[in-house]
């Protein structure tokens, strides 16, 4: 898989001591699914020593995780610990941050990402964002969709196919398929995140990033978003930003524990432990990860 620029397309950008009783954090009652033995998981992102700096300031070091192909990973900590930071960097985002710097390795099936020679917008395509907030585009529900596809090159003929496929992976369709000439903007606020993830699978991605993409909705609109994050998996490999412990133990295959340390008077985040979902919130190997889901700090 390359990475580099395809100069016979327009690619453009679309928009990883303490022994406390451990609470419910809402696992499912069935038996988890038997884990994929290490040797058989395909690796997505392979992150090394893991280091980024804001105007020569660190916010997150010493990362090391593997990111395996059709798996929910979630991202979970006390604020300012580095997730959205590390997510950022699994789509070149920091490429426009002023400031930011990027050390150590990501490599995205097996290819350096950062690499001189990688082309960022063809990065953005594969590795697709869903935001904290909704954001759709002052456009119709259809323009929305067809946006990604229309620039990469996709015939005029081939858009409503494409807006409704996408729509209806992203359990929309039946909701909009009568309006879809009406503005994106007058949909609710899950419809707008159901709309914002439709747009970013429509151009065939092969991850979707999500920040928080539940933060801002309401419970009945959440558990929608939850339901479309499992039926995606099938599809695309999925890693998710959540302040919600529950969110991450209903969803996710694999959880990272991220925290944030003072070094030398700077507040700096560290992964301090990846693992298992259900392991990782029922039986954590570091004290520190046991007090975060215990409630103790955070």
């Amino acid at each position: 898989m390359t990475l580099t620029r395809d100069t016979t397309a327009n690619v453009a950008p679309v928009t990883t001591g303490v022994h406390a009783p451990i609470p419910d954090v809402g696992a499912p009652d069935e038996a988890a699914p038997p884990e994929v033995p290490e040797e058989a998981r395909q690796l997505v992102f392979e992150l090394r020593d893991l280091e980024v700096r804001y105007s020569g300031h660190t916010a997150v070091r010493e990362v090391d995780l593997d990111i395996a192909a059709n798996e929910i990973t979630a991202f979970i900590g006390p604020s300012g610990c580095g997730k959205t930071t590390v997510l950022r960097v699994l789509n070149r985002m920091h490429d426009i941050t002023p400031g930011a710097k990027v050390f150590g390795s990501v490599r995205y099936h097996g290819e350096d990402l950062y690499s001189s020679k990688v082309d960022s917008a063809e990065v953005r395509r594969r590795i697709g964002m869903v935001f904290q907030k909704p954001n759709p585009f002052p456009k119709t529900i259809f323009d929305n969709v067809a946006y990604g596809p229309k620039i990469n090159g996709r015939k005029r003929s081939e858009l409503p196919g494409i807006v409704e496929h996408a729509l209806t992976r992203a359990a929309l369709w039946d909701e909009v398929k009568d309006k879809l000439k009406n503005s994106g903007l007058s949909l609710s606020g899950g419809q707008q995140q159901r709309l914002c993830i439709a747009r970013a699978i429509a151009v065939e991605p092969d991850v979707v990033l999500m920040d928080e993409p539940c933060s801002a909705l309401d419970p009945i609109a959440t558990a929608r978003i939850e339901d479309l994050m499992e039926e995606l998996k099938e599809e695309f490999t999925i890693v998710i930003v959540t302040h919600n412990m529950q969110q991450a133990a209903r969803v996710s295959d694999r959880t990272a524990f991220f925290t944030a340390e003072v070094d030398d008077e700077n507040r700096v985040g560290r992964l301090v432990e990846f693992d298992v979902t259900e392991k990782l919130f029922t039986a954590p190997s570091d004290a520190r990860t046991e007090g975060y889901i215990t409630g103790r700090f955070g």
